[in-house]
């Protein structure tokens, strides 16, 4: 099935496809037994309202009717969708947001106020009149059509639809009412594609921007974190690393400076232990910016990169990675630091022996996907904690849009997933 958004931002405007026969066939059964399913519903309504005076019972009955009318909403949500290839959400119950009999009334309460709902169940009464209209016009139709032959098998006057004697002679105007009536049959079908479609479409709209709109409100709500998180990291790797070892240069270089004078050779070793301290302050560093800015990422690519963390990591580290050109700095970006910082965490905390590194790109849902897994045999019992390190690499891939997936039982193996969008 080929589903297609009408008017969305960032999607081309295409029309429904017209599926005539199909929609025919749907407004013929909704003219026979959707009028059936209508009046079942009008009596149902009655008999609640009826019955609310007698100690409430009609209440009840009521709730059942909104649970019918929420059922049958659904139903015309997947018909039209599936009908005309419309990506629309279901519908689905309010969930209730706590226990209790008042929070299930809330529920309830939130049900009848759908405004998806109730336009779903406008689409179906009017999908069930136009069948209603649409049956009689084919009736209408085949009537006419009988009485234009009605000449070729020697008849001079035949009965018309209301009981009146037509004259054989009148038959090419029945000829032509038989068309009308047809004519009127495939309008109906037009009507209807046009009418369900701005309903059911509005409301597959309302639902996609919703979703971006939650959606966007994530990736900044993560990158926000994602920014935290890393200033924080620099600032302890600031406070507890280079900015102790350049104190001590400082003051060693004091030393050597009072030391110059009265005894040379001292003033010589304090000199050389300052130097060696700085050539170990200068790696801190750029250990540090490494994780800030990577510029062997925009040199060479994110294969390259990935060489250069897995020559670095303190565990034996096997690379495969599968990738044809580059892609967006941002998915790059993304992929590299979660690398990077899974296969720190791993050689810190899950005592493994070896890591296992995957990058390919993938399709879903039609977009392409950078995806890697990192796999270790470590201890496993690894947990997504506010302010760790695994919850830096999770903020870092919701931020570029991306989804993480976490699977470290105890006893390992670790194996940590993550997946995000890379098309330009």
């Amino acid at each position: 099935m080929t589903s297609t958004l009408w008017n969305l931002p960032g999607t081309a405007t295409a029309r429904p496809p017209l599926k005539l026969g199909y929609t025919l066939l749907h407004l013929a059964l909704l003219g026979s037994f959707g009028t059936i399913v209508l009046t079942l519903f009008a009596a149902w309504l009655a008999v609640g309202i009826g019955l609310t005076p007698i100690l409430g019972i009609g209440l009840i009955v009521l709730v059942g009717l909104l649970a019918a009318l929420f059922g049958l909403a659904r139903f015309e949500i997947l018909r039209i969708s599936g009908l005309y290839g419309i990506e629309a959400v279901p519908l689905s119950w309010p969930q209730r947001r706590g226990p209790g009999f008042g929070e299930y009334v809330r529920s309830v309460g939130r049900a009848l106020s759908s405004g998806r709902m109730w336009a779903a169940v406008g689409s179906f009464v009017i999908s069930c009149l136009l069948g209603a209209i649409l049956l009689g016009a084919l009736e209408s139709s085949v009537h006419f059509a009988v009485l234009s032959f009605a000449p070729l098998a020697g008849v001079e006057t035949v009965p018309g639809p209301l009981s009146w004697e037509i004259p054989a002679s009148q038959a090419p105007w029945m000829f032509l009412l038989a068309l009308a009536g047809a004519g009127v049959a495939v309008g109906l079908g037009f009507l209807h594609r046009s009418i369900t479609v701005g309903i059911i479409g509005s409301l597959a709209r309302e639902t996609e921007l919703t979703e971006r709109v939650r959606s966007t409100a994530v990736q900044r709500e993560g990158a926000v974190r994602a920014a935290e998180v890393e200033r924080t990291r620099i600032e302890r790797d600031l406070h507890d690393g280079v900015q102790p070892r350049l104190v001590s240069v400082a003051m060693t270089l004091g030393l050597a400076h009072q030391q110059i004078d009265e005894n040379p050779q001292q003033a010589k070793e304090l000199v050389a232990e300052a130097h060696a301290s700085t050539k170990s302050a200068i790696t801190e560093l750029r250990q540090l910016t490494r994780g800030i800015y990577a510029s062997v990422l925009d040199d060479r690519g994110l294969d390259a990169a990935l060489s250069a963390v897995a020559g670095r990591s303190h565990i034996p580290v096997q690379l495969d990675v599968l990738l044809e050109g580059r892609y967006p700095r941002v998915a790059e970006a993304a992929v590299y630091f979660a690398i990077a910082e899974a296969l720190t965490n791993a050689a810190k905390h899950s005592r493994a022996q070896r890591c296992l590194v995957t990058v390919r790109v993938r399709e879903t849902n039609g977009q392409p996907r950078l995806w890697a897994r990192i796999e270790d045999n470590g201890v496993g019992s690894a947990r997504i904690t506010p302010g760790g390190g695994l919850d830096g690499i999770n903020n870092r891939i919701v931020a570029a849009g991306g989804t993480l997936s976490l699977d470290s039982p105890a006893g390992g193996p670790t194996t940590l997933e993550v997946s995000v969008p890379c098309a330009y």
